[in-house]
């Protein structure tokens, strides 16, 4: 029989077991690195962002299909991690809004959902690239558009929407040359083409994969979140989803104006259909009873800060970034009773004791322990960057597969003004602090940080998990790679000195410095031993050995 039409309750559940079929092939999709690196995360990255857009849409009280694409496209948003994930919300939010009004959809409606999807999720790069997700989503949608124009039949139109996504896949390599040099597919469309299957199977009415409880699944990707609420004040702190009335849409400004009056540390994110708030003060009851005056409210938490202050910062006092893995860490001691700082603040994202330390040292106001493998999400960009006591902050993502999830934190940022500096790494983030002018605002510092961030050279030394081939060059499992940001791999060898001598050969001459900042995996004899080569190979230049403690690169390597 067909199935003509689907309602809010079908689409929460074939999300359901979309998110479920992706987080069984979160393995495969993380081995599909182009480079053969040990931190792949496309699949991490894609589940963790899909894992919050359905635990938002868990929480919605009026289970319409307008209400159900709007919390997954909100949860999608500030759940965002990486590229691949960042890029996931923004198909969500381009089919959000193609439901917009409601209550079910047919076959028809599923195929513009997913081609305004597809625009939306191209406006959001800036240099859109075929070969990837982009590409997947895109054909996908184009031939559900085609087989909904002959069949309005929501089933027949997935199954050939993942017909299209799993020939889109195929094709990758042969779009991009260095996925086919690697020999793989691109991990972000494969985690798309896995939505696609699970929802499909879940049509079909076949066995959905069972999700693992929270106990054994959120820690790793959550992280406690009272430190960084403590660190924002005292008191009771209200948190709840608020999603309008039909025909009454909500006044973002003015419903910020009023919670700014009757409480602090107010944050009021997303439109005119559904809201995100929080909000600081004595009285929760009158905050509740504010929003149930405004719409639907979901998802209600209310938690007694001072009940539960000294533990945990007793507890924050032994960590090293005071809070736990993703939130923030603020370096100056600044508390919301502090004043604002006449300049930009920093936020910077870091992995390793050491790296975070030299951040420290520079002044940066708020550190976020992530990188590779670990990338914050959109949410916790925000969170952490209203933590920074200024109006204005500069915000360091020194990664690349953090840079667009930081590009959607400073869109929604909504209290003050946040500017991405793009650094690339963490060597171009302390490149890009020399450069800071404190009497100057986030924008007019901006420029000139990012010039000095791209004015340094860099590699990146680790092993290779896995035989590649990459730019025409043969790589082989356990042998040590290096890697350029703008360049790729420039260098490779069985022997890591040889390695790593290759790659400070291939830096561009004229610099008089090389920084040594040693992993993890290494040791300080091991790296002294290094400088000492390194040394002996480029004389003319001072090497300084740094303590970085970054994960999965044994060196960061800096010429300048």
């Amino acid at each position: 029989m067909a199935r003509k039409a689907c309602d809010g309750a079908g689409l929460l559940e074939a999300f359901r077991a979309a998110v479920a079929n992706l987080e069984a092939h979160v393995d495969e999709i993380n081995e599909l690195n182009v480079y053969p690196v040990p931190d792949g995360d496309t699949g991490s990255n894609m589940f963790a962002t899909v894992k919050a857009a359905l635990d938002e849409a868990d929480g919605v009280s009026q289970v319409t299909a307008e209400r159900i694409a709007g919390a997954i496209s909100f949860g999608a948003l500030m759940g965002a991690r990486g590229n691949s994930g960042v890029i996931t919300s923004q198909i969500f939010r381009g089919m959000a809004e193609a439901l917009g009004g409601k209550t079910r959809f047919n076959g028809l409606d599923l195929a513009n959902a997913l081609q305004q999807g597809a625009k939306t999720a191209y406006g959001a790069v800036a240099k859109p690239v075929e070969g990837t997700i982009l590409t997947v989503i895109r054909e996908a949608s184009e031939a559900a558009v085609a087989t909904a124009e002959k069949s309005n039949d929501i089933e027949i139109v997935l199954t050939a929407t993942l017909e299209a996504a799993e020939r889109s896949v195929a094709k990758t390599p042969s779009l991009l040359p260095i996925l086919r040099e690697a020999g793989v597919v691109d991990s972000g469309g494969q985690g798309l083409f896995r939505l696609f299957q699970g929802a499909l199977h879940h049509l079909m009415g076949l066995a959905p994969v069972k999700l693992p409880s929270a106990a054994g699944r959120g820690a790793a990707t959550t992280g406690s979140t009272l430190a960084a609420r403590i660190d924002e004040g005292f008191g009771y702190e209200t948190m709840f989803l608020v999603q309008a009335h039909p025909g009454k849409p909500l006044d973002v400004d003015a419903i910020r104006d009023h919670l700014e009056s009757v409480g602090e540390s107010v944050l009021v994110a997303g439109d005119a259909r559904a809201l995100k708030v929080h909000v600081h003060n004595e009285r929760p009851d009158q905050v509740i009873g504010y929003g149930l005056g405004l719409g639907s409210i979901s998802k209600i938490s209310v938690e007694n800060l001072d009940n539960q202050a000294r533990d945990v910062q007793e507890a924050k006092a032994t960590e090293f970034t005071g809070v736990a893995a993703g939130e923030g860490h603020s370096t100056n001691g600044a508390s919301d009773e502090a004043p604002m700082k006449p300049g930009p603040a920093i936020v910077a994202v870091v992995a390793g004791d050491g790296l975070a330390k030299v951040f420290e040292e520079f002044g940066v106001d708020q550190i976020l322990n992530g990188g590779q493998s670990n990338n914050p999400s959109t949410g916790e960009l925000l969170r952490v960057a209203r933590l920074a006591r200024a109006r204005e902050v500069l915000l360091l993502p020194n990664n690349p597969n953090v840079r667009l999830a930081a590009e959607q934190a400073a869109k929604v940022c909504d209290d003050k003004r946040l500017v991405v500096v793009p650094t690339r790494n963490a060597a171009e983030g302390i490149a890009a602090l020399f450069a800071l002018d404190p009497t100057l605002d986030a924008a007019a510092n901006a420029g000139p940080m990012t010039e000095a961030s791209r004015a340094i050279q860099s590699v990146q030394v680790t092993e290779a998990v896995r035989n590649a081939t990459i730019g025409g060059k043969k790589v082989k499992q356990g042998q040590t790679i290096a890697l350029d940001p703008d360049d790729g791999l420039v260098a490779v060898n069985g022997d890591r000195n040889k390695a790593v001598l290759a790659a400070v050969a291939a830096f561009e001459p004229g610099y008089e410095l090389i920084t040594l900042y040693y992993g993890a995996d290494a040791t300080l004899a091991e790296a002294e031993a290094m400088s000492k080569r390194i040394h002996d190979v480029v004389p003319a230049a001072d090497v300084e050995v740094v303590h970085g403690g970054q994960p999965h690169y044994r060196y960061l390597i800096s010429a300048e």
